[in-house]
């Protein structure tokens, strides 16, 4: 008996040496091309980095020139993207977390989170050909303003989801002390909830602000492209990820350059978010301990 029991405890030992040996390995492998996507990204793009990047229009081929309009393009279409559906999530998840637990709502809960997921799940040109089809279309031209709805549909389930799931974090005691008080239920939301699971929604915000950066696929559907200067929502407008897909696809060596630049901006930029994003989710822990 004793024999068996070491054996079989022997195989298990075996079993899950090689389990954490495969994991590790998978990993790593991972982790290698992450690196070497990186380390290339910075390393083409720190030796493309000029002062012109940020002072000049997009150039025509085979001359020299900025992304001035291209970030310009981008940080609009970006900002806009989050305006119109940061709002819209927030409070779609306040409805799932707050209001989708009664009878009569449950079902209509259920429908919103699956067609969330959905969303959340959707490859980003469907989004795009989606807008093209309900915006693009009946105008008659890309805009910028297209382009911005259809980031704001890969913005609104990630606000959704967060907002849902860190509004069920907060402890139900807080709501029971405050309507024990007499206080109605919206102020609860806006004055309780709210404040205490801000850092939670601000960081599920900003993630989706990196994720839409860039996008490239709906963006092609929606805004184009434009070479010169515009600030009219109505028509194309430049921007980052169209640029440097177009500008790599390009035989120009002065269109590669812009290109390894263009990256290099957008990844700082996602990195920059995303360590805002975790000191936000960090200072939120160290308040509430």
């Amino acid at each position: 008996m004793a024999a068996s029991m070491t054996t079989l405890y022997r195989v298990r030992r075996f079993k899950n040496g090689v389990a954490q040996v495969l994991a590790t390995a998978a990993t790593l492998f991972g982790l290698f091309w992450l690196a070497w996507i990186v380390w290339t990204t910075l390393r083409m793009g720190l030796a493309s980095l000029d002062i012109t990047l940020f002072t000049q229009m997009t150039p025509p081929p085979g001359e020299k020139g900025g992304l001035l309009n291209a970030i310009f393009g981008s940080v609009v279409m970006s900002l806009l993207g989050v305006l119109f559906g940061a709002p819209i999530g927030v409070l779609a998840g306040t409805y799932l977390a707050e209001y989708g637990g009664t009878r009569w709502s449950s079902r209509l809960a259920e429908t919103i989170r699956f067609v969330n997921d959905i969303l959340l799940s959707a490859p980003s040109i469907v989004l795009g050909l989606f807008v093209y089809t309900l915006v693009v279309a009946p105008m008659g031209h890309f805009s910028a303003l297209a382009g911005a709805i259809a980031l704001a549909f890969i913005v609104l389930p990630v606000v959704v989801r967060t907002t849902d799931e860190m509004l069920r974090l907060v402890p139900a005691q807080m709501r029971e002390a405050a309507l024990s008080l007499g206080v109605p239920q919206w102020k609860v939301t806006v004055q309780v909830l709210y404040r205490a699971s801000l850092p939670g929604i601000v960081t599920g915000i900003l993630l989706a602000l990196a994720r839409i950066t860039g996008e490239t696929a709906p963006l092609l559907f929606t805004a184009l492209n434009n070479q010169y200067w515009t600030t009219d929502l109505s028509q194309p407008m430049a921007n980052v990820p169209v640029v440097i897909f177009q500008y790599a696809m390009s035989p120009f060596e002065q269109w590669h350059t812009l290109a390894w630049a263009g990256a290099f901006v957008l990844t700082a930029f996602v990195l920059l978010v995303a360590i805002i994003a975790r000191a936000v989710v960090s200072r939120s822990r160290i308040v509430h301990e």
